[in-house]
């Protein structure tokens, strides 16, 4: 990547810098309640569902929720969505992470109801 000005290099390192800090405190968060719980957490390796690990990297957290699909159906004037069910693990990274199962199921409220 070349970047000419260096007050848009100074910046991209700042973004970088930010992103990183953020997968640092989702890790970190992860593992120290794993930790307290004492389980360990199964279900983020693909291929091999039963391997359980203690110590998460926040790119395995963030692979766990590949997959999940919005749909939007517009008929005329009327509009559906689904939202692609959580996992269970899916569910158990976001318990980890202190965040209710709605911040997720509020994005569709209407994704429970089929037509």
């Amino acid at each position: 990547m070349c970047l000419e000005r260096e007050d848009h290099a100074t910046g991209l390192i700042r973004l970088l810098s930010v992103g990183l800090r953020v997968l640092t405190l989702l890790e970190f968060g992860v593992r120290q309640r794993l930790a307290r719980a004492k389980a360990p957490l199964a279900g983020l390796y693909v291929g091999n569902s039963k391997r359980a690990t203690a110590h998460p990297t926040a790119e395995r957290l963030l692979e766990a929720f590949q997959g999940l699909t919005l749909t939007l159906i517009r008929d005329g004037r009327r509009r559906r969505s689904h939202l692609t069910p959580l996992s269970r693990v899916q569910r158990r990274i976001l318990a980890l992470l202190d965040f209710p199962d709605d911040i997720y199921t509020q994005l569709c409220p209407d994704s429970h109801k089929p037509p």
